[in-house]
């Protein structure tokens, strides 16, 4: 399949205009007066779409708030419009902001596939709490994804400690994914290969695409579990790849490398429901980048 170049190069380039797209510059002072009707105490100086910018420049940047201070400082003597804000307000402001990755979705209801994986974080930064909690040996947290393998945008995330098996969030990864996409087949790994998750997509009318582990055998209770491993022992494991599509797991590989590749390996926040927002409000962005 040949690629098309010019489209790939024009994208990447979008991106850097995304970084610097000023906007919501033109519905500032309505926006700035609607925040602020009948709001008591001090009022906004940031709109939320100004804070979102922000966030975007935090995440992408690996900025601490401090640095986001000193940020704003200098966009304020570009543009006079934008005040300059203090880091612990600057804080504040992009831990509440409720980016959904729901929302950086393109519009479609057609039947879509979707490969299922997780991928480690590490929270270094958040040593202090992991110990606490977790013990040393814990220095993680696990993402799990639900990638649309054709437009390799993050339909679901869950986040979770590195102790919780993949099988035991699918479920809930599953309803999530429904909630905003009809899903026709889910591709994963080995990691899913139990009677429950054949079961639920059985139940669903979804094809289940699952690498069957090697000691997997053929008397097996689940009778959807059994047939999927007699199809896989009789045709061979290139042979079942190549009929059930397997091969496009690997796009739920190439979201989290994007992912790290843009964002890094590692959270700056330092509390779990703090690692969740971050990590949530990273999809979020993720999407943005690869709808443009």
């Amino acid at each position: 399949m040949s690629v098309d170049w010019q489209s790939v190069d024009e994208r990447l380039v979008k991106r850097g205009e995304l970084l610097l797209s000023l906007d919501f510059l033109e519905s500032y002072d309505r926006d700035l007066r609607l925040m602020n009707r009948g709001k008591v105490g001090r009022p906004y100086m940031l709109t939320e779409r100004y804070v979102e910018f922000l966030s975007v420049v935090r995440y992408l940047f690996v900025f601490p708030y401090r640095q986001l201070e000193g940020f704003t400082r200098a966009l304020n003597r570009l543009v006079p419009r934008l005040p300059s804000a203090d880091y612990s307000g600057l804080r504040k402001r992009v831990l509440d902001l409720d980016l959904s990755l729901y929302e950086s979705l393109r519009v479609s209801d057609e039947p879509v596939v979707v490969a299922v994986d997780s991928t480690g974080v590490r929270v270094h930064k958040a040593g202090g709490w992991v110990e606490r909690k977790y013990g040393k040996k814990k220095r993680y947290v696990k993402i799990h994804l639900a990638v649309n393998v054709e437009t390799k945008e993050a339909l679901a995330m869950i986040v979770t400690t590195d102790g919780t098996h993949d099988s035991r969030v699918f479920p809930q990864l599953l309803r999530k994914t429904e909630r905003r996409r009809k899903v026709s087949k889910v591709i994963m790994d080995g990691a899913y290969d139990s009677s429950k998750v054949y079961k639920l997509l059985d139940q669903k009318g979804i094809e289940a695409v699952i690498k069957p582990r090697r000691n997997s055998r053929l008397d097996t209770p689940s009778e959807p579990r059994r047939r999927a491993v007699t199809l896989c022992k009789r045709l061979g494991y290139r042979g079942w790849t190549k009929l059930k599509g397997y091969g496009k797991r690997w796009s739920a590989e190439t979201a989290y490398s994007t992912f790290k590749r843009t964002f890094g390996d590692s959270c700056m926040a330092k509390t779990f429901q703090n690692i969740t927002k971050e990590l949530t409000t990273k999809a979020y962005i993720y999407n943005m980048l690869v709808n443009l």
